[in-house]
């Protein structure tokens, strides 16, 4: 959505070009996650690869909440999620609920972290990850009506919290170029 400065001053004409430029950079977040989940999806090969989908998920999920929420809105984390459960093998709406909870955490803790620097939010999302992923092991147990291993939970949380900084970083540069909409 473009937003409408009425603040008084000389502005440029919103000419079509300058809102597909807006749409543009307002697309970032959700096709930065996009292409995480499906380059997760891409690799083969890699022990415990499967936990790899939902971690990245939750990294750029946590993230982009933290920099621009209001750029990456909860029905795209929806279909973010639902493309985690069906290419995750998962049963429906479990990596969806999981990633709106992280989603619904991270904007509460958004004035908390607010220029904290990467430390405090990654130690943050360390706990958030954990919970994270006892949360997608205990969904998918209940959906599959038995106990599930818990190791693929371990895993994601071991994959998410050392992809974070990675995640983070990308995160924070392509906020400040490509998906800054004072540059639109």
């Amino acid at each position: 959505m473009v937003e409408v400065d009425r603040a008084p001053g000389i502005r440029p004409r919103p000419t079509l070009a300058r809102r597909l430029d807006a749409a543009a950079r307002g697309a970032v977040p959700f096709a930065t996650t996009l292409a995480l989940v499906l380059f997760a999806g891409a690799i083969a090969g890699l022990p415990g690869e499967e936990a790899l989908r939902p971690a990245l998920a939750l990294c750029s999920v946590f993230a982009w909440t933290l920099l621009r929420p209001a750029l990456l809105m909860p029905p795209l984390v929806f279909l973010i999620g639902l493309l985690c459960d069906l290419l995750g093998w998962l049963p429906l709406g479990v990596a969806t609920v999981t990633l709106l909870a992280i989603q619904g955490a991270a904007l509460r803790l958004r004035r908390t972290l607010a220029g904290a620097g990467l430390a405090p939010s990654w130690a943050c999302f360390a706990v958030l990850a954990a919970l994270a992923a006892g949360l997608l092991w205990a969904l998918a147990s209940a959906l599959s009506f038995r106990l599930l291993p818990a190791a693929p939970a371990l895993r994601t949380w071991g994959f998410a919290v050392v992809l974070y900084p990675s995640v983070a970083l990308l995160a924070l540069w392509l906020s400040r170029s490509a998906a800054a909409p004072e540059r639109a």
